[in-house]
């Protein structure tokens, strides 16, 4: 499936944010200041039919400036997508909400593991060796193969907007806003 092709860049944006999923969520929000930390598990289908899944582990770490300048007013991505091209789209569409306004969002993602399961399969495993770990600060995403960065962006940017209340509420009682 071409989630790349024809079409606008929002349509295709869309299509591939929709084709991506946070199969075990967290409930933890960012940090108003300073770096908040999101690791992962991210479980990519096998690129066609018969092909293995994979499991790769991952942090997403956001940043959030301690005095916003003009250099730093827009929402900066890195090491999300391969092409530079998805990388302006997905600042494009994000910068339009504060939320992202003057973040600096940077993924770090370790070696592919091959397994033979499914994703679902997969999944279930994680989940199992989360929960036996009692670890609830460990997201998982499934994505096709070529949506990884999509999957990973679509986390870190459900922290961001689910953090924002409570973030502005902080800006709010320090002072900083009305």
């Amino acid at each position: 499936m071409d989630f790349l092709g024809e079409s606008s860049d929002r349509d295709r944006f869309f299509r591939a944010w929709n084709a991506v999923e946070i199969a075990r969520p967290v409930h933890y929000g960012l940090f108003t200041f300073g770096e908040s930390d999101l690791p992962y598990f991210l479980v990519l289908e096998g690129s066609s039919a018969g092909e293995p899944v994979t499991i790769t582990q991952g942090q997403v770490t956001i940043t959030r400036p301690l005095i916003i300048t003009p250099d730093n007013a827009s929402p900066r991505f890195e090491n999300f997508f391969d092409d530079a091209d998805d990388t302006d789209l997905a600042s494009f569409l994000l910068a339009r909400t504060a939320s992202f306004s003057h973040l600096r969002l940077s993924n770090r993602s370790g070696e592919k593991r091959i397994v033979s399961d499914n994703v679902e399969e997969a999944v279930a495993r994680l989940n199992r060796q989360l929960d036996n770990e009692d670890e609830d600060r460990v997201a998982i995403l499934t994505a096709p193969q070529s949506l990884a960065g999509m999957a990973v962006l679509k986390y870190a940017a459900d922290r961001v907007i689910t953090s924002a209340p409570d973030n502005i509420q902080e800006l709010r009682d320090r002072g900083f806003l009305p």
